[in-house]
């Protein structure tokens, strides 16, 4: 079995917080086979994840210009068509908003701040090869 160190692809982090982001940089150090991308709004996170398709969207769920809500409805055609994995950051308890975002295609919400010790697991969740429709696992 590979490693946490072992995790490649590609992770677009959409956080309009400067500590947020180097939180998340900080922490992908470890992971010399992941690349993060960036963007400090929604427009220009739903314009990266268009162009760039990366394997994982981290995606605050407030952002200056549009909510991480606005961003789910916008790259919804895109999450249901190539699998595109959205994370949900909220330092705010489980809300309607995160609900709503889930039933759009969202597959998980993490607090913030996020706890770096569990990062492992959940990106290795999240940039594993997705399971065949009818196959997933429940927990």
């Amino acid at each position: 079995m590979a490693g946490p160190t072992r995790l490649s692809g590609t992770i677009l982090c959409i956080e309009d917080d400067p500590v947020s982001m180097e939180l998340v940089e900080a922490a992908l150090l470890g992971y010399p086979g992941v690349q993060l991308l960036k963007a400090f709004n929604g427009q220009d996170g739903v314009r990266r994840a268009l162009e760039e398709h990366p394997d994982l969207v981290l995606l605050d769920m407030h952002l200056p210009d549009m909510g991480g809500l606005g961003v789910v409805r916008l790259l919804n055609e895109t999450i249901s068509q190539t699998q595109l994995r959205v994370v949900l950051l909220t330092s705010e308890p489980f809300s309607i908003e995160v609900v709503k975002a889930m039933s759009l295609g969202a597959r998980e919400y993490w607090p913030k701040p996020l706890d770096l010790s569990r990062l492992a697991g959940a990106l290795a969740r999240a940039l594993a090869a997705p399971e065949p429709a009818g196959q997933r696992r429940r927990m």
